[in-house]
């Protein structure tokens, strides 16, 4: 056990009474990185280019890049301190243990993660059916069975044990990163220096214009980097936390980083940027143009499809453990904390969590929802997370931590400071819906607290 905040906390919870610390430092690192590629950097690579107007779009990786080392910084700190089931749940509660906010804001996480994650799950099985009409020309209702087939697939290969699925996430990373070297590699020896940075704003008519630019580009980047903590969804099940988790998140970071700006940079030497803006296919296309084959860019495509699978393989199975740590705390629906009796996982979880991402996937567009998922979370899991971890330390000056993130509290201010800047350059459509799911969300948790008073 150890002091934080003047509390004594049980590093091994009741929470994770029934889970296994089956994954190692290596397997947490490819859950980790594959969650994090997946379907994203491929569908909005064009749509960073055509925000930004040319090969300029690198600024909005490197935001993206600098966003997830800051805010890595605090997920690594909090599941170091508190390696259980539930993330940000379990990290809210304890941030803010003995005021209002420590029983609200884990209940509005729980509220907009019932939302927030078979949106994500949608996401990544809509990218992954558009995509697929690169190989076979699909009709909207086409499209439609592919995502949730593929959603009911991934179902069906998570319902096992912690362990096996250790070993099918490292394989699947060998072919994630495997895929974005050949796809770096490849374009070398076409690639045009002059083209790839010839950066210019002049058709910026001004600089707020440009400055909202790089917040909706940056949001699709950010996109792009989402899951260095899927870890922390997954902390009652990792080896020696205090030092994996944190490591896990670096290497993460710094890997896909490496890669993104790699792959971003590379194909902007190979093809004009007007044509990647103008692009559903863009690595698809990029590879067809190298080795002048379709047959080439097919194969890619059937990589990318791959890749794009295992990211939401990765992301159901993180989410999956944030409704049962609630469960087992009394704060949410009793059925979710059902652990399977042989296999040790929370397949019921699963199956609701899952169930609900199908029927999404069935129902939403693309572009919708990547904003309205990243919307929503800013305020309630990454800023309030920042805020209270810069308060604790604040308070409890001399309480021993496993890990302390370096320079603090500048990465925590950062990590504020760029989420509040996207959100205030995204579109007002999308900062209401935010704010509705924060204010819905705290009237249901007044009326729950109402209905548990004494003499209702």
């Amino acid at each position: 056990m150890f002091t934080l905040g003047g509390t004594i906390t049980h590093l091994q919870s009741d929470n994770n009474a029934h889970l296994e610390r089956g994954l190692s430092l290596w397997q947490a690192t490819a859950i980790n990185m594959i969650d994090m590629v997946g379907i994203g950097p491929f569908v909005t690579l064009p749509i960073i280019v055509s925000l930004m107007h040319g090969p300029q779009a690198i600024l909005a990786w490197l935001v993206g890049a600098l966003l997830a080392y800051a805010d890595g910084m605090v997920w690594a700190e909090l599941g170091a301190a508190w390696p259980e089931a539930g993330g940000s749940y379990v990290f809210l509660g304890k941030l803010f243990e003995g005021k209002r906010l420590g029983k609200l804001l884990p209940f509005l996480f729980i509220w907009q993660t019932t939302i927030q994650a078979p949106l994500v799950i949608a996401s990544g099985a809509i990218g992954f059916a558009k995509y697929f009409s690169f190989l076979v020309p699909l009709s909207v209702v086409g499209k439609k069975v592919v995502s949730g087939s593929l959603v009911l697939l991934l179902i069906a290969l998570l319902y096992r044990n912690i362990k096996s699925i250790g070993k099918i996430s490292v394989a699947m990373w060998v072919v994630t990163g495997g895929t974005i070297v050949w796809l770096i590699l490849s374009g070398i020896g076409s690639f045009q220096p002059s083209q790839a940075f010839n950066w210019s704003f002049e058709s910026f008519d001004s600089s707020t214009l440009l400055f909202a630019a790089l917040g909706q580009a940056s949001l699709n980047a950010v996109y792009s980097y989402l899951g260095y903590y899927n870890v922390c969804h997954l902390g009652g099940e990792i080896k020696e936390p205090s030092k994996n988790i944190p490591r896990s998140i670096v290497m993460s970071i710094t890997g896909i980083a490496i890669l993104y700006l790699g792959m971003q940079t590379v194909v902007l030497g190979v093809l004009p940027w007007q044509e990647i803006a103008g692009s559903d296919f863009v690595v698809s296309v990029y590879f067809e143009r190298i080795y002048g084959s379709h047959l080439v860019g097919q194969i890619a495509t059937v990589l990318i499809l791959f890749i794009a699978a295992s990211a939401l393989f990765a992301g159901i199975l993180g989410y999956s453990r944030i409704p049962y740590a609630a469960a087992l705390k009394g704060d949410f629906f009793e059925i979710f904390g059902d652990v399977h009796p042989k296999h040790k996982f929370p397949h019921v979880s699963l199956l609701l969590l899952g169930g609900a991402g199908f029927l999404f996937s069935l129902l939403f567009r693309l572009g919708e929802v990547i904003t309205a998922i990243l919307m929503m979370r800013m305020l309630v899991q990454f800023v309030s997370q920042a805020i209270g971890l810069v308060m604790l330390r604040y308070r409890s000056k001399i309480s021993p931590r496993p890990f302390r993130m370096p320079l603090f509290p500048f990465p925590a201010l950062l990590s504020i400071a760029i989420w509040v800047f996207i959100f205030l350059s995204n579109e007002l459509k999308y900062q209401l819906f935010a704010l509705c799911i924060v204010v819905s969300g705290t009237i249901a948790f007044y009326l729950r607290d109402l209905s548990r008073s004494p003499g209702k």
